[in-house]
């Protein structure tokens, strides 16, 4: 065996793989950190601030649903320097002063670069990361969009505050184009694994678990041959992840476009101060989602981790709604904590489910359905928060019905849980 390959990939690899999700999304947060001068620079409403999100949102989950399965086709290499290369042209595009239209093409660009990067990045744990490693890579990988939501929601505002919102946006476009050359490096330096076809077992709504085995004595990383794609109930298992990675996604890019806007109105927080609250939620997310991957890695069962994170989730939504009633900034840090400690774990426990049920021949597209559930959900919560926060309800409407949403989560983990009973 090759001495690399008995090494096994370098934390460089994890690097990258962690950047390849969070590049991406540097745009959207960064342009959220800044929203309130955003938003009085261009004489826009907070309704078409939201747009920005929806136009991002939308064409990532348009291009999950439409190029995955052209992304099964075409080596890691060409897919990861596409979706560091799109991240970059898309922060370029808002150092152009050409008004609003020119930032809803640079978030329509960054949507673009979000298409690729889970299919692909999931594919590359199969093939070249030996399989004792891969749920907790996952849970690290995953955790690369809250590692940008943390750096570029505290140094975004910075940046603006020496050189402008749009001067801060070229300037943080120099980091996907550091990491596309450490990706390049990252890539020939590991080699792909002898064995790539078999990943590790998941069952689906229709077995005991939905995401891990049921048998806690099991071991969790035993490799076995994956249901076929033709099995009645391997299409269940995914819509499921699906669904409820669609609701989740509505709460959860509600809350990050407009926490900081919030608690600049609301509870007349500076502006940098804003963009913390939001960096609190992103390094509490980074925790959170390595967390969450070992629980899933040590056998817990997925349908009642999806619970428990809903159940969070919607006390998180009520803190939001307390704070904005009281005006004590205290618990809107409670509800930014929770935040981050549930709606932001989701992700994990959905990729780690595929990651031990689907062939790496198919990881692409298996992983773009899943993910335009989730990015279709994020595409619809920032401008429906918008035109709630643009009502005479306010802010207290959107908190209101963001709840609600995460209570839609809560019912469909039961309704899975119960599926599982029966099944056993």
């Amino acid at each position: 065996m090759d001495s690399r390959e008995q090494q096994g990939p370098s934390r460089g690899m994890l690097t990258v793989l962690l950047g390849a999700v969070g590049a991406g999304p540097l745009l959207l947060y960064g342009l959220s950190a800044v929203s309130d001068s955003i938003i009085v620079d261009l004489g826009i409403s907070e309704a078409q601030f939201g747009l920005l999100a929806t136009a991002c949102f939308t064409c990532a989950a348009i291009g999950n649903a439409t190029l995955a399965r052209v992304a099964d086709r075409h080596s890691d290499m060409s897919l990861m320097t596409i979706v560091f290369a799109l991240a970059a042209a898309a922060l370029a595009l808002v150092a152009v002063p050409a008004g609003f239209g020119m930032l809803l093409v640079a978030a329509a660009l960054s949507g673009i670069a979000q298409s690729f990067p889970n299919g692909v990045t999931n594919r590359i744990l199969l093939e070249r990361v030996p399989v004792q490693k891969r749920i907790g890579w996952v849970g690290i990988k995953q955790s690369g969009v809250q590692v940008s939501q943390l750096v570029v929601s505290v140094v975004f505002p910075l940046l603006a505050a020496a050189a402008g919102w749009r001067g801060a946006a070229l300037a943080i476009a120099l980091v996907p184009l550091v990491l596309m050359v450490m990706t390049w490096r990252a890539l020939r330096a590991a080699p792909l694994l002898a064995e790539t076809s078999e990943p590790v077992a998941e069952p689906d709504p229709g077995e005991p678990d939905l995401a891990e085995a049921d048998d806690a004595n099991a071991d969790p990383a035993a490799p076995v041959t994956p249901a076929p794609a033709t099995s009645p109930r391997y299409p269940g298992m995914m819509w499921a992840l699906a669904a409820f990675g669609l609701l989740n996604g509505i709460g959860v890019q509600a809350t990050n476009v407009y926490m900081p806007l919030f608690s600049v109105r609301e509870l007349d927080f500076p502006l940098v101060l804003g963009g913390v609250t939001a960096a609190v939620a992103g390094a509490i997310g980074v925790a959170a989602r390595v967390g969450w991957a070992r629980q899933m890695a040590r056998g817990a069962s997925g349908p009642r981790v999806l619970l428990l994170l809903a159940l969070i989730a919607v006390t998180g939504a009520a803190l939001f709604f307390a704070a904005g009633v009281t005006g004590w900034a205290w618990l809107l840090w409670i509800a930014a904590a929770l935040h981050g400690t549930s709606a932001l774990g989701v992700s994990v426990v959905l990729m780690s489910a595929l990651v031990r049920s689907i062939p790496a021949t198919a990881m692409a597209s298996a992983s773009g359905m899943v993910t335009a559930g989730m990015f279709t959900g994020f595409a619809l919560g920032p401008v429906a928060m918008g035109l709630l926060v643009s009502s005479p309800g306010g802010f207290s409407l959107g908190w209101a019905v963001v709840g609600l949403v995460y209570l839609l989560c809560a019912l469909l983990a039961v309704v899975l849980i119960r599926a599982a009973n029966r099944a056993a």
